[in-house]
């Protein structure tokens, strides 16, 4: 039988077996266990280790023990700093929190979080590249299907966009069109679809302006971001599954979608590159985006402004971006005086008639 020592301590115990409440001494066993020593008898050893801090009771700590349902051990006694030092302790926030401790468990919370968040943002952006060009092909089929009727036809404009088409370099495949649209936007569509409203090119101040959001546009194609917006508006099964008879709402829908922070710069780095190499000045461009900071501060509500700044870089900031791209190299306008006037006027006189259609624009 083990000897009392200096160390030993009296505990109330019971032992999961019966109800009946026993008052032995912890007798320290060696340096990480212990023995529970009554008259006649022994129990342990236990390891320290195995102890689970189960609160007070009166103020004394009690402890239970692990697989031992019902096993409870509380301390009776002042207890001797050589067992007390051996003793886990008390349960704050959990067992992982207490095992690794408050701070380091908030450090590791807020890596998982990081980490789910990162991967919430780029889930999309991988999804939408594994979509099969086929099936952004007759995505886009069907949404610019839905601008047929508003197509602007004018030969003289035709041929305008065409020129300014080449000038920036779009590569074979992409579909150029401007639609009789009084909305001062333009927009990307799947499958390669570039439309330009008639509303941009009436309030352009120059074709070099108009040639900077093509090339932002084209930006978007060349990095199918589009997809991207789709999966994240309206769901990996809309876009797989094809769209119904709805066809106007999904575009609009995406009308209304926008891109991340990250594709719009992307966006814009390709726009500039873009327009460095056709020679064209990025000036412009950088004006626009002017005007569209003046008009961000003019924007109603807190939240839409909020909305806006989180899926755009700042229009200051890109206007700075533009400006500062612009080198000492000679530029010379994307079209000529008679060529811009024809673009202008690709819709012909009856442009603004399609106000109010069933697309809501």
């Amino acid at each position: 039988m083990s000897a009392p020592s200096e160390a030993a301590v009296r505990v109330w115990h019971y032992d999961g077996n019966s109800g009946v409440r026993r008052e032995p001494l912890l007798v320290p066993a060696g340096e990480d266990r212990f023995m529970l020593v009554d008259l006649g008898r022994e129990d342990g050893p236990y390891a320290y280790a195995d102890l689970v801090a189960q609160g007070a009771v009166d103020g004394h700590p009690r402890f239970g023990l692990k697989k031992r349902p019902g096993w409870s051990m509380t301390f009776a006694e002042a207890l001797p700093e050589a067992v007390a030092a051996r003793l886990p302790g008390t349960a704050r926030y959990g067992g992982v929190i207490d095992r690794i401790g408050l701070w380091p468990a908030v450090g590791a919370f807020a890596a998982v979080s990081a980490l789910i968040i990162v991967g919430i943002a780029t889930v999309p952006s991988m999804v939408a590249r594994l979509i099969p060009r086929s099936v952004e092909a007759r995505l886009g089929s069907l949404m610019v299907g839905d601008f047929g009727e508003r197509a602007c036809t004018d030969p003289a404009g035709v041929a305008a966009l065409q020129a300014m088409a080449e000038r920036m370099q779009m590569r074979d495949g992409v579909d150029l069109r401007v639609v009789d649209v009084p909305m001062v936007n333009a927009v990307t569509l799947p499958g390669g679809h570039v439309v330009l409203f008639s509303g941009l090119l009436q309030q352009a101040s120059s074709p070099d302006e108009v040639a900077g959001v093509l090339a932002h546009e084209l930006g978007h194609v060349e990095n199918r971001d589009v997809l991207e917006s789709l999966v994240r508006q309206l769901g990996l099964s809309v876009v797989l599954g094809g769209l119904d008879g709805n066809v106007g709402g999904y575009t609009n829908a995406l009308l209304s979608a926008s891109y991340s922070r990250g594709a719009e710069a992307r966006a814009d780095g390709f726009a500039i590159d873009a327009l460095r190499t056709a020679q064209v000045s990025p000036r412009p461009t950088a004006a626009f985006f002017s005007k569209l900071a003046k008009s961000e501060v003019k924007v109603k509500g807190a939240d839409a402004l909020l909305t806006y700044m989180a899926s755009h870089p700042m229009s200051s900031e890109r206007e700075q971006r533009f400006a500062a791209s612009a080198g000492k190299a000679a530029t010379t306008p994307v079209l000529d005086a008679a060529q811009w006037q024809a673009l202008k006027g690709i819709c012909g006189a009856g442009s603004g008639k399609w106000k109010g259609s069933r697309l809501g624009f």
